[in-house]
């Protein structure tokens, strides 16, 4: 229980700076200086304003100097970023599995929200992504499927999981970048951004082919359905709204990640 609160706490802390990440990056601002800072009227966010959603609690939500609304999305960032630790911590120990579906789980909560925001998803996270979950399949090896198929007569489980893994990213992101081809060329506009090609290469890093095609299953079912919705209710034009794809990627991968056997069973009943 113990390692579970100081999983929770420690995701407070990085979803903090995940915050800073999801406002800079998509302005090419370091994420490093100057410190924290208000939006409205640019002065420095004191310590004791900057506590994890206590601060923005205490505050009401708004800026202590200017009274500037502070978005909803630094609390709920924050405490996504903690439930999400302190789950992969009790669900799996103080386990470098826990520290991978951690680390996964921070890039797809940064992604989710800075699609919302800014209908952006930074390479720093989805290319980066990429490379972290290759490097985590060698320590933390992913079930092999296609992999045994690709490289017969191997027997190092490590290797085997680097290839899945390779596969995954590769395979995932080359059928959605097909789809987005063909979109674009039918219907002579854009349908699908890049980045939505390179986060579901991450997505496929991280879990593997079979991950990765169940989270392109479940994000279009929900991205189709959400954004039905959303237009209908919103009187939007629907043949000129960017729909947020990537935040439907990143809460399919996320229910992947958290109901990961049970959805495999699903998939390959369904398949």
């Amino acid at each position: 229980m113990i390692e579970g609160v100081l999983a929770f706490f420690a995701g407070l802390l990085i979803g903090s700076f995940l915050n800073v990440c999801i406002f800079r990056l998509p302005r090419d601002l370091s994420v490093v200086r100057p410190r924290s800072f208000c939006p409205s009227c640019e002065k420095q966010i004191d310590w004791y304003d900057n506590v994890p959603v206590l601060s923005f609690l205490l505050l009401r939500g708004r800026c202590r100097n200017c009274g500037a609304p502070i978005p909803l999305r630094y609390p709920l960032v924050e405490l996504a970023t903690a439930l999400v630790f302190a789950w992969t911590v009790l669900s799996l120990g103080a386990t470098l599995e826990a520290v991978k579906y951690a680390v996964f789980g921070a890039i797809l909560i940064t992604l989710i929200a800075s699609d919302i925001e800014e209908r952006i998803l930074p390479d720093e996270f989805t290319l980066g992504g990429v490379a972290v979950g290759l490097a985590f399949a060698w320590f933390v090896p992913i079930p092999a499927g296609i992999a045994h198929m690709v490289a017969p007569g191997t027997e190092n489980i490590r290797v085997l999981s680097l290839i899945e893994a390779a596969i995954g990213a590769a395979i995932s992101s080359g059928s959605i970048l097909l789809v987005a081809k063909l979109y674009e060329t039918l219907r002579h506009r854009e349908g699908m951004g890049l980045g939505d090609v390179k986060m579901i290469a991450m997505v496929g890093a991280f879990l593997g082919l079979q991950g990765a095609l169940i989270t392109l299953i479940l994000g279009s079912l929900a991205g189709g359905l959400g954004g039905l919705l959303f237009i209908l209710a919103t009187r939007k034009n629907a043949s000129t709204y960017q729909l947020p794809f990537g935040a439907f990627l990143g809460a399919a991968a996320l229910g992947v990640a958290v109901f990961g056997d049970s959805l495999i069973r699903w998939y390959l009943h369904v398949g």
